[in-house]
């Protein structure tokens, strides 16, 4: 019997790994708790346009790169390439910036059909920041400061061009 393989691109994350992910998961955690963004749990799948809308319907993650499909009921779903177009969908629906600004993270997978090159997968881990709705600029300086240390404490600052 062939030996069933995962498919390209999509690879697992197995016991010798798994403490290195765990420690990155913490340190996500720790650190953007620190600076008063609160966690938000994305769905996987969504409506293909709100990507078209909010990435732009002409740009290649729209045209190529989604992994889109049309679902028993002839809506046509996909899973998410990235998590802003969501997190903002979140934001409206659930009515968060009717009392405040909402300043939200998340991680979680994404999805990018391509030929996966050296480096790149076709299920990958995206983390994120956003503010909505604060068009002040020591906001942009705080999310920097969170990425800056965010990296200092995963080690790798060093190895970073900022």
């Amino acid at each position: 019997m062939p030996k069933i393989k995962s498919i390209r691109g999509m690879n697992d994350v197995t016991p010798l790994d798994i403490g290195v992910w765990q420690y990155a998961e913490k340190s996500i955690r720790s650190i953007f708790t620190s600076y008063g963004y609160q966690e938000i749990r994305l769905p996987l799948v969504e409506r293909t346009e709100l990507f078209a809308r909010g990435v732009g319907k002409s740009t290649d993650i729209v045209s190529k790169e989604m992994y889109t499909f049309e679902d028993k009921g002839g809506e046509t779903i996909s899973l998410r390439p990235e998590g802003t177009a969501s997190c903002v969908r979140a934001c409206l629906e659930n009515d968060l910036l009717r009392v405040d600004s909402p300043r939200l993270w998340y991680m979680g997978p994404m999805f990018r059909y391509e030929r996966p090159q050296k480096g790149r997968l076709r299920q990958f881990t995206q983390i994120g920041i956003e503010s909505i709705g604060n068009s002040d600029a020591i906001e942009d300086v705080d999310v920097i400061s969170c990425g800056v240390n965010l990296l200092k404490k995963l080690g790798i600052l060093n190895n970073c061009i900022l």
